[in-house]
């Protein structure tokens, strides 16, 4: 993976203008792909707010007879929540072009353990898609025993929710997250994600997780099988350095970070996850498209 051209990222940042020669050899690499898998929150909105140039950026992918597809690690909603959304914000989508870390952990859990008994610390709109799917819940209140515990981004949380997980746990259930995120972006500022509560749990049962979602590798496999595409002709467009640019960087994705949310240029001189290009915004990637 080439390294961050810091010449494109200043001349971006200042808005002036490149020959087209100039152009055409730094963005070829990105012309040429079918498919652009988006992050959310923080990369197309922020909250309830869209960020500026993201409906242009749609735009020209569509107009190009190109393929976008959302991927997000926030899976305290459905994939028909979120598509009704972005189609507020003006953006319709169909049910194919978006995947959630809850979806990727669905296909895990009905893979490795089919009819399990599960015990899940997630929001209600989370737990109505396990029940769908044909995952065995156990209810907070039940007697039952947990073979699995998973944890995702939990709106609902309580102390007793936490407690019964950690009982799961000591007991001998696997302990599994949908996704690593340690905070959500907000319009407010950042809240705690599901890797904070993993942390949570993890300090009081000595129990790490097998973490899903990005960027490891049952999501990138998830995305090739959906899209039927290859890596070599995919680019993978988010807001941190950790988990959108690291599926890119540590499977051969060429990776696109936008500043539009919880990463800033000091992160990425610090951090050795690196990603291929860097743009302010969508809407400046799709002005290169």
């Amino acid at each position: 993976m080439n390294p961050v051209n810091n010449l494109m990222n200043n001349e971006l940042m200042n808005n002036k203008l490149m020959n087209n020669e100039l152009i055409n050899n730094k963005y070829l690499p990105l012309r040429s792909k079918k498919l652009f898998v988006l992050d959310m929150d923080g990369t197309f909105y922020l909250g309830d707010r869209i960020l500026e140039g993201s409906l242009d950026f749609v735009k020209r992918i569509r107009e190009s007879d190109r393929r976008f597809m959302f991927f997000t690690n926030n899976a305290s909603k459905t994939p028909e929540y979120y598509m009704g959304k972005l189609k507020k914000m003006g953006c319709d989508i169909n049910r194919e072009d978006i995947v959630t870390s809850g979806d990727v952990t669905i296909e895990y859990l009905l893979k490795k353990y089919p009819g399990g008994k599960v015990y899940l610390v997630g929001t209600p709109l989370l737990e109505e898609s396990f029940r769908k799917a044909g995952i065995n819940l156990v209810s907070l209140v039940s007697e039952e025993s947990a073979d699995v515990v998973v944890v995702s981004f939990d709106l609902t949380l309580t102390y007793e929710k936490v407690s019964r997980a950690c009982d799961f746990i000591r007991k001998g259930a696997v302990f599994i997250a949908t996704h690593m995120d340690l905070n959500c972006p907000t319009e407010q500022g950042p809240i705690p994600d599901c890797g904070s509560i993993c942390a949570m749990i993890t300090a009081s049962t000595g129990i790490k997780p097998k973490y899903l979602g990005k960027p490891f590798n049952e999501t990138i496999g998830a995305i090739l099988r959906i899209s039927g595409c290859r890596t070599d002709e995919m680019a993978i467009i988010g807001d941190r350095l950790y988990t959108d640019i690291a599926m890119g960087y540590k499977n051969g994705v060429t990776s696109i970070l936008v500043l539009t949310g919880e990463t800033r240029m000091e992160d990425v001189e610090k951090s050795e996850i690196k990603p291929d290009f860097i743009f302010p915004s969508l809407g400046s990637l799709a002005k290169v498209l």
